[in-house]
């Protein structure tokens, strides 16, 4: 029970540091023994809603026979931004074939990338489903947070 109130210890030190540091995994290689601790991601929602009034007091609406014009909402792509500073790798390694390009099809598991913070690789999915319009970071370059990374023609 001691060996176990020990790993539990060092455990709860492990996450501390996350904290502290704002990580979000840490691998800890030992021998023949290996931990790794990720911090769960918050999940993007992306949600298109057509608008075609403004529902301003005083506005009037289009005259019967008028078109409307399409929201402009509907044509713009989802953006699958970086959640974290770091260096951006399109492919696994740098003799593979990258993860996502254009045209490729995307679900909201795929990972579509990899960056690179303070050592730990952490894999970024797409979070949305549809196919990849503009890749839109360069590979091997640093990413902020927030930085759009894909844009994405969701279905």
């Amino acid at each position: 029970m001691a060996q176990w109130d020990e790993q539990f210890s060092k455990l709860k030190q492990i996450i501390e540091i996350m904290k502290d540091h704002n990580l979000a995994e840490v691998q800890i290689k030992q021998g023949d023994e290996e931990l790794c601790v990720k911090k769960a991601q918050p999940q993007q929602q992306i949600t298109a809603v057509p608008m075609f009034g403004t529902g301003l007091p005083g506005t009037a609406a289009p005259a019967p026979g008028q078109a409307q014009e399409p929201a402009p909402q509907e044509d713009k792509p989802a953006e699958i931004k970086s959640p974290l500073v770091g260096t951006f790798y399109a492919q696994p390694s740098p003799d593979s074939e990258p993860f996502v390009e254009l045209g490729s099809r995307v679900e909201p598991d795929t990972v579509v990338c990899i960056i690179e913070a303070m050592k730990v690789m952490n894999e970024i999915k797409a979070e949305v489903s549809g196919v990849i319009v503009d890749v839109v970071a360069a590979n091997g370059s640093a990413v902020e947070y927030g930085q759009v990374l894909f844009k994405v023609r969701p279905d």
